[in-house]
């Protein structure tokens, strides 16, 4: 497997402009060369492969060699100096090398192909897409964009985005960033979790909510700031978001933005026996007209590969008493209080008792109230650990708690949060009764030969939520991990270095 990485590595290197190792015999590579045309003012020459689709540029005042894509127009792609010609692909053989990441996964190098030929794509149509930030000129000319629409100029990017969607543990948000960290710092880029980005959009329309069409102003906002969107786990749950969705995303395209999304869901399943789906089915046409949409297969669980420990993670009744004493401990003799945090649009959310960065909830008060994952993500731009007592077994009497454990866990893992906590059960105990339609009716001749005794009553069959709790019960596997725990102690003493470091949202109740 690593023989195919270097293999694949070395085909993209020469696609994208790498100076090859010092190993690297050369003058094999120009053996099917031809020369096509010399020079002199840039004292370079070029040579054409046999093939007919590539590049080369050799300097003879130095030791330069650089191969590059021609563009569909024919033109030569000459190599933008202050960009990373590497890419994904180089990085992921690196990490390998290092022993950062487990060799071996011809998913994720599938996968990785698509990223780099995406990152070449986006290298060579730079100018085209408007990557670079705009001068301040430049901005200032299409702030005015609201005042000129007589004639609305569209504009969409020569480039494809990316959708990736696979199981749980598969490496998705992994990838991407990996691609993500590769791209120039000067391009207009964001990466976001879907949660905070839809969080961010809504606050913008409460804003504008006075304009005729608020969702255009929105967009064209969220284009002046990014041109390349990264989405991590795009899943559509809410109504209020499936219904603008397609709106949003056709003015975004319009604009030129390109987008690159993680998901558990095929674009055909997201939003999947939701409220007025039909109203959200133009928007997974209008994904598919702008994504390359990718699979990554693979049986492997990365997550559950870290090695577990018996750390915060308590199963049992009447643990009450632990959680409190493991807490103190964490607080390091602080005076634990009621607390306030600031949320969205002015909302505040009670923190029963918090000091040292530490929250601590009974289960009711988290996921028994109408919060969100606006609440969540206030909750833990102030605190970095919560302590969470009583995770009940979910079934159809708490399904409404089990989604807003599932979006909690989720906000915990995007922040790197540390999890305390005791459960009835173990991860995977908690969701037993939660299934797919699919899961339930393969159960189906089995429960009918049950004995009467069995109780069945409170399975929740239920799509959404059924695809959701693999993700749950691999975070929380993952987050009870030595690796996770050793990395958030090393992030926790960092950010402690900083002057600014504090629960700067947080106010006594």
């Amino acid at each position: 497997m690593r023989r195919y990485v270097r293999l694949l590595l070395r085909n993209y290197r020469l696609l994208s402009g790498q100076k090859e190792p010092a190993n690297y015999s050369i003058s094999l590579a120009q053996r099917n060369l031809t020369r096509a045309n010399y020079s002199s003012a840039s004292a370079s020459s070029y040579y054409r492969l046999a093939a007919g689709d590539v590049y080369v540029d050799k300097f003879f005042g130095g030791s330069r060699f650089v191969i590059s894509r021609r563009s569909s127009t024919g033109a030569v792609a000459v190599p933008n100096g202050g960009v990373n010609r590497g890419g994904p692909l180089v990085e992921y053989e690196r990490r390998i090398s290092e022993g950062e990441l487990v060799d071996g996964d011809a998913c994720q190098v599938g996968t990785l192909g698509e990223l780099q030929r995406l990152y070449d794509q986006l290298v060579e149509s730079a100018d085209a897409c408007k990557l670079d930030r705009y001068t301040a000129s430049d901005k200032s000319a299409r702030s005015r964009w609201l005042w000129s629409r007589l004639r609305p100029q569209y504009s969409y990017s020569p480039v494809k985005g990316l959708y990736l969607y696979g199981g749980v543990g598969t490496g998705k948000t992994m990838l991407m960033d990996l691609f993500f960290d590769q791209l120039p710092q000067n391009w207009r880029k964001k990466r976001i979790h879907f949660h905070d980005f839809m969080l961010n959009v809504h606050s913008r329309l409460q804003k504008h909510k006075g304009v005729a069409d608020p969702l255009e102003v929105v967009a064209g906002e969220i284009s002046d700031e990014a041109i390349l969107l990264c989405l991590d786990e795009f899943m559509v749950n809410d109504v209020a978001d499936a219904l603008i969705l397609n709106r949003l995303f056709r003015h975004l395209f319009s604009n030129g933005v390109i987008l690159v999304a993680t998901s558990n869901r095929a674009p055909d399943n997201l939003y999947e026996r939701g409220l007025q789906r039909d109203l959200f089915m133009p928007f997974i046409a209008t994904l598919k007209e702008r994504c390359v949409v990718h699979e990554i297969g693979s049986s492997v669980d990365y997550r559950k590969k870290t090695s577990a420990q018996q750390g915060f993670y308590f199963v049992g009744k009447d643990l009450s008493n632990l959680l409190r004493q493991k807490f103190e401990e964490l607080i390091g003799g602080q005076a634990a209080s009621e607390q306030e945090v600031e949320v969205v649009m002015g909302r505040t959310l009670q923190v029963p008792l918090g000091a040292n960065g530490c929250a601590y909830f009974p289960f009711e008060e988290l996921c028994d109230r109408p919060l969100g994952a606006a609440d969540y993500i206030g909750l833990f731009k102030s605190f970095h650990t919560l302590a969470l007592e009583g995770v009940p077994v979910f079934g159809l009497h708490n399904r409404t708690a089990a989604y807003r454990f599932v979006t909690l866990v989720d906000v915990m893992y995007e922040h790197r949060a540390r999890l305390l906590c005791t459960a009835e059960g173990s991860p995977l105990d908690l969701f037993e009764k939660v299934v797919t339609i699919a899961d339930a009716q393969r159960m189906a001749p089995r429960t009918s030969t049950r004995s009467s005794k069995s109780d069945d009553s409170d399975l929740c069959v239920d799509n959404e939520l059924g695809f959701a709790k693999d993700r749950t019960i691999s975070r929380l596997t993952e987050m009870n991990s030595k690796e996770y725990l050793e990395q958030f102690e090393e992030s926790l003493a960092e950010k402690q270095l900083l002057p600014e470091a504090g629960d700067l949202n947080v106010v006594p109740a």
